[in-house]
Order: C-alpha cells, then structure tokens, then sequence
C-alpha cells in the first residue's frame, strides 16, 4: 500500500486518452501536406517532428489535459490505498457526509488541475513553430518596443527581491514553514448549509412534477427499468448476443463481430450475466444523458470563443472535482440507488465529450466551410451536412472516451446502491474474495472492450475489420 502502487495505478488509469488522441490528432493531418512534405524529400522522421506533431498538437494538448485530468480525479480512489493528500481529506469528508470539507479538498484539486492546464497550454503556445519572417519581425518589434521590454525584467526582478525579503526577514516568525493557519477561508458552514436547503426544496417543487424527485423517478420508471427487463429478461440471450455481433459487424466487419460475440459470452461464462446486463442499462442512459447535453454545448462553444472561454473553467472543475464529492450532494438529493450513481457518471465523463465535439468542428477545413457559404448554405444546413460529418472521428473519439469514464463511475455507483457489477466488485473487495472480485472486474473490462471498438469503428478508425 501507500504511495509507489498509487502512482502506477494512476499512470495506468491515465494513459489511454494522451495515447489515442497522440493518435487522432496525427492521422487528421491533411493528406495534401504529407504528400507536398514527401514531394520535398522529407524522411520519415523529419515529416513525423516538422509536419505531422505540429499539426496535430491541438489534439495532442487536448490528451494531455485529459490525462492530467484523469490523473487528479482518481486521487480518491487512491486514497483508498494509503496515498493520503487530498484524496484522503475528501475520502474522510464524505464518510462522515461532511460536503463543505469535501469541497474544500475537492476546490483545491481543480485549483491544481487549472494550474497544470494553463502551464501546459502556455508551452504548448510558446513551442508551436513559426515562420522565418514572424520570427524576425517579431524580434524587430521588441527592439523597437525596448521600454515594455525592460518594464517586463523590472516586474519580474521586483516579485523576485519581494520574495528573498520575505524569506529573510520573516523566516524567524515561522511564516514559511506552512502557510498560515491564519489565512485560511473556510467554506465549509455556507456549503452545508446550502446542501440542507437543496434537500429541503429542490426535491419537489411544491405541486408541481419539477424537481430532483421527479426526475428522479422518470429516469428509472421510463429509462432504466425498462431497459434493464428488456436486457435481462425481454431479449433471449441468445438473441442479444446475435445483435450485438450484428452492430459490430456493420460497424466494423466480422473480426469485430466475433470479438464483441466472444465478449458477450464471456460474461454468461463468469456468470456475471444479470450483473452485466443492469450495468449495461446504467451505462446505456449515462451515455445517452451525456451525449443529448454535451454535443450541443460542444457545437455552442465552437461557434462562439466567448461561450468557449466560460465553458473552459467550468469543464475543468466538473472533471477534477473527485466523482466521490458528487456522491454526498447528489445522495441528498437523489437518494440512494441507481440514479445518484448514473448522475455523477454523466457530470464526470461530460468535459471530453464537450472539448472533443468544439476541437473536432473547429478544425474542419476552412475552404469546405466557404464552398458551403458560396452554395448558399444556412447555418443549420452548413453545420449538419458539413461541419458535423467531417468532425465526427472527432465527436466519436469523445463518445468513446465518454463511455470509458462512466464505465470507471461503475465501482463508485455501486457503493451508492447502483448494485449490478459495482456492488459485486466492491463486496468481493471488502469480503477478501479475490475471485468474486476478479470476475466482476472482468465483466466490466469486457464490456469495455465491446462498447470501445463499437465506438471507434462508427468514429471511422474500423478497429476491427
């Protein structure tokens, strides 16, 4: 235990989306530049350094943000093995139902997360290449502006003598040996005091079916129950499993097919089948709820920078925000059972889904857009016949990793009374049966696996065929 086996569970836990979107980014590199970098003479090396990572670095940033994102959200999960830090504070907070001190702990990941995410894009701005002449106009310009040049060393010179003054004449007074209590700004009384008052009047508003309580009970009367009866008990397994290896086939050819059938088995085989088919109900709405919010909001942030620029923060904070801080408020909210679980899956995997939807119709082709203008194209036309078709290996590769991250929310929804594969897993977990445990983790990899080659075929990548 403790903190060497957290930081590979995390890196673990972090890597796809820096891998995929590496590689996304690199293969919508438009085929007219390789060919004039081959024309050129390029090697193989000097296309990948010169042309391909330049080009496709607005993907690339974008999987490293997700990871660092990735990264900062499973610190509660690995608290739960001895990493402490944060992690620990919320992990405490929400045992005793404590949500302002969960949100302290929680503000102060984002608040790191934020940082990470502007330093990165700072460089990333800073490394882009450019041309000779920018370069050298450039360096004209701060000779010929030398006053704001050197105004920029004085600042800079003065933060660093305000610093060592600190140090030295503070350093008695034991200021520097951790920041001072003092200072603190505690948000923990007005934070549960707005929880109560949510509990108290957002569940139902008066008469009215308006509210966490309705909602609540359409999600599982019209959504969820009846899709996990038809997955369970409705359908023949047989014939489930013959539908499924019919989607893969269409989606991508018959070696997808008969990797999703095999992988449909698999979970009678580990008799994990009623287990499976509710989590893949729980699954299917999550998605579903994700998709009808975060495709629209992507297409309102790529046609507008300012909604971009408000979405920003607030996608950072919905994604490093710990699922478990959701639990306490929503559990208040919601009560226990599936529908807390499938809420905080839906806040949590929203942020790619929404960043992947604006990158993928901010990076059509600006000549098809202007051959759509010159036909006389409306907005709704140049959007749905243009700009959606092209972008979406784009918004695929966001619903794909959408899926990834409820299917992480699985364990945390079981502890909130979302049962199926969760509560499984958890019990062998807590029990000390590895092998229960085990066989409900790989149901939740097998499913997985289908759900992620479906994806990425219908995202045009045709993983299987």
């Amino acid at each position: 235990i403790a903190r060497a086996p957290s930081v590979i569970a995390t890196v673990i836990y972090a890597l796809p989306p820096a891998i995929r979107l590496t590689s996304l980014g690199i293969r919508q590199v438009d085929a007219a530049t390789l060919e004039a970098a081959d024309a050129f003479g390029a090697t193989g090396w000097q296309k990948l350094v010169k042309v391909q990572l330049p080009l496709a670095l607005p993907s690339i940033l974008l999987g490293v943000n997700q990871t660092i994102m990735m990264a900062l959200g499973i610190v509660v999960i690995a608290a739960l093995i001895g990493a402490g830090g944060l992690g620990w504070e919320v992990l405490d907070a929400l045992r005793r139902l404590r949500v302002g001190q969960a949100l302290e702990a929680g503000l102060a990941i984002v608040f790191m997360a934020v940082i990470f995410d502007r330093v990165s894009a700072g460089f990333a701005r800073g490394s882009q290449p450019r041309r000779q002449g920018q370069a050298s106009a450039r360096r004209a310009s701060l000779r010929e502006n030398a006053p704001g040049w050197l105004l920029n060393y004085v600042f800079w010179s003065g933060v660093l003598i305000f610093v060592l003054v600190f140090v030295l004449v503070d350093a008695d007074r034991g200021l520097l040996r951790g920041f001072p209590a003092g200072w603190r700004i505690s948000i923990r009384e007005p934070v549960d005091a707005l929880v109560e008052w949510m509990k108290r009047n957002l569940y139902q508003l008066g008469d009215l079916p308006i509210g966490a309580g309705p909602f609540s009970d359409f999600l599982v009367i019209y959504l969820l129950n009846p899709l996990r009866r038809l997955l369970q008990r409705g359908l023949p397994w047989p014939v489930l499993i013959g539908l499924v290896g019919l989607v893969a086939h269409h989606a991508g050819g018959w070696r997808l097919a008969l990797g999703s059938v095999l992988g449909m088995v698999a979970l009678g085989l580990l008799g994990m089948w009623e287990q499976s088919m509710d989590t893949l109900s729980q699954v299917l709405v999550a998605v579903l709820l994700a998709v009808v919010i975060g495709v629209p909001l992507g297409v309102w942030a790529a046609r507008s920078d300012r909604v971009e620029a408000l979405l920003r923060p607030v996608l950072d904070f919905l994604q490093t925000i710990p699922p478990f801080v959701y639990l306490a408020p929503v559990i208040m909210l919601f009560h226990v059972g599936r529908v807390p679980g499938i809420i905080a899956s839906v806040l949590y995997a929203l942020p790619p889904l929404v960043r992947l939807t604006n990158l993928g119709i901010r990076q059509v082709a600006p000549a098809a857009v202007e051959a759509a203008d010159a036909f006389g194209a409306t907005v709704w036309q140049k959007l749905r016949k243009v700009q959606l078709p092209l972008a979406l290996p784009s918004i695929m590769m966001g619903v794909n990793q959408t899926v990834m991250m409820v299917l992480a929310m699985v364990i945390i929804a079981g502890l909130v009374g979302g049962g199926a594969l969760g509560l499984e897993a958890v019990n062998g977990l807590s029990r000390n049966q590895l092998g229960r445990g085990l066989e409900a983790g790989l149901a939740i990899v097998s499913i997985a696996m289908i759900l992620d080659r479906l994806t990425q075929a219908w995202a045009g990548g045709r993983p299987g065929a």
